[in-house]
């Protein structure tokens, strides 16, 4: 752990701390709509508790060793066995949040996914990852659509198309209602005076403009009229996701394909008959479905087809100890999206780098506790409490 001492803000060394400083950076319409679930919440707790879970089982009496944090995935070796999960609306909660992400994940080598509803455009993220980044895709409702999102993937180099599949409607947000979420944001009294009483916010989002849906405002007309969130996913991004329409994907899609949302075994079935190079166990991070599964307890219940299929994960993580449990019980990868939020919300444009080493350093020192000198020997150290 000392090597990464200097590396990481050390007045934030863990992911509450960050959350409660983004929470005092960012307007309260932008942080509620950061930190909520689906309807009362449930979800989002029971995703904790299956982390807070995990029980590891360490090794004392041995040679003292420096672990190793490399990996691959679909043929690509990272730095570490973790990435950005996709998030919507990120220049809402910190202006030009996309690019420092994908600057920050291109420069540490590890997976990047932007959203489709980001509020940058994908021609961008490309140029600023190096064609690195991932791209997650909402079928949208016209086939039209879809045809010239893949052209301009596969223009811009992607390489890794992430379908989710759990967005058959939007979830309903009571925070989102009530503080009237639009795109761009509504410039409502409430509003302004919360945007007010966070001027960095404020003078960050002078200079980068208000948030948009970039990668679609030129199929829908949106860019000069303010839409409802939840009428703007059902109306534009919810297009059918049965197993013919996903298999008309794969077979446009010449690159990898990862279907994100599975949370049971017969779609984990499907992902594998239509030729998935890969799945995310995912709940949404409990935004869409309030008394769905947690993931976490997945990895062991699909254990048969670990081998027939990279199973990844994300939702409720929140720390290295969570990514090596994750891995330990047959993860291949994590995915954090609201821990990467918390640390750019709290930090600016250092927030990237932050999250990523103190991340590595948490990772770093559970291994060396538990006495895994590389990701691999994460294997039967870790078990789940009843």
């Amino acid at each position: 752990m000392t090597e990464y001492n200097n590396l990481f803000n050390r007045h934030f060394a863990s992911s509450e701390r960050l959350r409660k400083r983004a929470k005092q950076k960012i307007p309260k319409f932008s942080y509620e709509y950061l930190i909520e679930g689906c309807m009362d919440d449930i979800g989002l707790h029971r995703n904790r508790l299956a982390f807070n879970s995990i029980k590891f089982t360490p090794e004392y009496i041995r040679p003292n060793l420096t672990p190793d944090l490399s990996c691959s995935l679909f043929g690509s070796p990272y730095s570490a066995p973790f990435g950005m999960a996709p998030i919507g609306l990120q220049g809402l909660m910190w202006p030009n949040a996309p690019v420092i992400l994908a600057k920050a994940a291109y420069k540490h080598n590890i997976p990047f996914i932007l959203s489709t509803v980001s509020s940058e455009s994908l021609e961008r993220i490309s140029e600023v990852s190096n064609g690195t980044a991932w791209y997650q895709l909402y079928n949208p409702t016209e086939s039209a659509i879809l045809s010239d999102l893949l052209s301009r993937l596969n223009s811009a180099q992607y390489k890794h198309l992430v379908i989710t599949i759990d967005v058959p409607t939007f979830g309903l947000r009571p925070r989102d209602f009530h503080n009237g979420l639009a795109m761009p944001p509504k410039l409502t009294v409430k509003n302004i005076w919360q945007a007010i009483l966070r001027p960095h916010w404020s003078l960050s989002t002078i200079k980068y403009g208000l948030p948009r849906f970039k990668n679609l405002e030129s199929y829908t007309g949106t860019k000069n009229k303010k839409l409802e969130l939840t009428e703007f996913m059902n109306t534009t991004t919810m297009g059918p996701l049965d197993f013919d329409s996903l298999m008309s994907i794969r077979n446009k899609w010449p690159h990898k394909l990862i279907i994100k949302g599975i949370t049971n075994e017969l779609d984990l079935q499907k992902a594998i008959k239509l030729g998935a190079d890969g799945v995310i166990l995912s709940n949404h991070g409990a935004r869409q479905l309030d008394l769905g599964e947690a993931t976490l307890p997945l990895l062991t219940r699909f254990s048969s087809y670990q081998e027939k299929i990279p199973i990844t994960i994300d939702s409720g993580i929140r720390s290295g100890a969570d990514i090596a449990g994750a891995y330990g019980l047959g993860a291949k990868f994590s995915f954090l999206g609201r821990f990467f939020m918390f640390s750019v919300c709290a930090l600016g444009e250092e927030g990237a780098d932050h999250a990523i080493y103190l991340l590595k350093a948490q990772l770093t020192q559970v291994m060396q506790q538990i006495g895994a000198k590389t990701i691999k020997d994460l294997h039967g150290k870790v078990t789940l409490s009843n």
